[in-house]
């Protein structure tokens, strides 16, 4: 519920903010003037009358249209001088999403969050837990002659990414798991050696990064969840086919970090379960 403020001290703010944004921005009482289209005499009192009264709302508008700065901020009904649209601007991005394994905008999105909790739900198995053979038969399809300078030039990201002192969550659905242990749906066609060698490879590193690398299977038939990865408290990102969908404002972020959260609490499999879990799926489809 918003403060009520008392006239006096709404209109004493008006003055301090309306002084502090002509003097940020170097604007004198002359030139706010002729921006305005009111006599200087007017701009004079707005600045100095220590009555109760505000100017009528075409004036406060144009005044925080010349100024840069929000109608509201100057009327004290927000904390943040930016224009709504300045805000969402800061606090919302949509970037291209290419076909490629951990591109820059990824990779500068992790470094930013270096020493956070990184909460993740990938769109398949995560690219930066998959083998060198598993990321060809993925991706070589699509790169076609550059899939092996591409798959090199990631390791390096990758294994940053593994070895960053940041905690990270992942959470996935039952079915993704299973579906590529028997080479169903996206995982048709790939061969028993490789994924033999993918489960291993998860065990590997669940035995070498636990507790900073935990990974919780959920069942899609009671929960759902978009592809998205939570930078600690700086931003979430929706990976969403072509584009990526970045929010910075703090309630977002709390919004989809409390989903993440329940996709854990309620998960099927917690992370101490996911290694026996991966070993079942290997003796099921026939490794020893």
């Amino acid at each position: 519920m918003m403060e009520k403020i008392d006239k006096r001290v709404r209109a004493a703010q008006f003055r301090l903010r309306m002084a502090k944004a002509m003097e940020d921005g170097k604007v004198s009482q002359s030139a706010l003037a002729r921006q305005v289209g009111v006599d200087r005499s007017t701009i004079s009192q707005l600045l100095t009358d220590d009555g109760a009264r505000l100017p009528n709302a075409h004036v406060v508008g144009a005044c925080a249209s010349a100024l840069g700065v929000s109608a509201d901020w100057l009327l004290s009904l927000s904390d943040r001088p930016e224009s709504a649209a300045e805000l969402l601007a800061g606090s919302l991005s949509l970037t291209e999403a290419p076909r490629a394994l951990v591109d820059e905008r990824i990779f500068d999105w992790h470094q930013e969050a270096a020493g956070y909790k990184i909460r993740y739900v990938p769109a398949t198995l995560p690219d930066m837990l998959k083998t060198r053979t598993l990321l060809e038969w993925e991706y070589a399809p699509h790169l076609g002659r550059t899939a092996d300078q591409a798959i090199g030039a990631s390791e390096d990201r990758l294994t940053w990414m593994r070895s960053a002192q940041s905690d990270y969550e992942i959470a996935m659905p039952l079915y993704e798991i299973h579906s590529f242990a028997h080479a169903t749906g996206y995982y048709h066609g790939l061969s028993l050696d490789v994924r033999l060698e993918q489960i291993d490879h998860f065990l590997s590193l669940t035995e070498q990064l636990y507790p900073r690398l935990r990974i919780y299977l959920f069942d899609a038939k009671r929960l759902y969840s978009a592809p998205v990865t939570i930078f600690g408290p700086l931003m979430c990102v929706f990976y969403a086919g072509g584009h990526y969908m970045a929010f910075r404002d703090k309630d977002r972020i709390e919004t989809f970090t409390r989903h993440f959260d329940t996709l854990v609490r309620e998960a099927d499999l917690t992370a101490r379960h996911f290694p026996t879990h991966l070993r079942q799926l290997r003796a099921a489809i026939g490794g020893t």
